[in-house]
């Protein structure tokens, strides 16, 4: 687990919220306090898309992807104000974190990690953001999270947002 703080909280806001960087992840949870405050679950609800045949529009993870809800986070934080705090709890897409964890030969089966978490906190002043790692079982390996740690590193390198590590 890993802690990174943002440094340039407005370009960050501009990949999170505008451009597409995140949209490899799902979205577990949204909290966004505002005016008042607003708390968003990801669980897709699969009986809104009915049974009509129509599978196009069916989601086919258990939480719904971050793209498809960002929009509905910016119209609530967008304006004058800053929000007082807010919080994203963010997953990798399953079959791109099975993938990263196969190519990086990870000591744990891909099927036994449950989810690779970003969690993104704004506390009003700055944005932390947090690595973890859900397993379905006990393993006293560290590797998965060692892996995600380093990817997420990459990645905000290789999108140019601007971080610090934090100890």
């Amino acid at each position: 687990m890993k802690q990174m703080q943002i440094t340039s909280m407005k370009q960050f806001m501009n990949q999170l919220l505008v451009a597409d960087t995140f949209e490899s992840f799902l979205l577990q949870e949204a909290v966004i306090s505002t005016a008042c405050t607003f708390h968003i679950d990801g669980h897709v609800n699969q009986e809104f898309f009915g049974s009509d045949g129509d599978s196009s529009e069916k989601d086919t993870y258990e939480f719904r992807p971050w793209g498809k809800v960002k929009g509905l986070c910016f119209d609530l934080i967008k304006g004058k104000r800053t929000p007082l705090f807010f919080r994203f709890v963010l997953h990798l897409m399953p079959d791109k974190a099975a993938a990263l964890l196969e190519k990086e030969n990870c000591d744990v089966e891909p099927s036994e990690v449950k989810a690779l978490v970003l969690n993104i906190r704004y506390d009003g002043s700055k944005a932390t953001l947090t690595t973890g790692t859900a397993l379905n079982s006990f393993h006293l390996s560290k590797m998965p999270d060692a892996i995600w740690d380093k990817a997420l590193r990459k990645f905000l390198d290789g999108k140019g947002i601007a971080y610090e590590e934090l100890d």
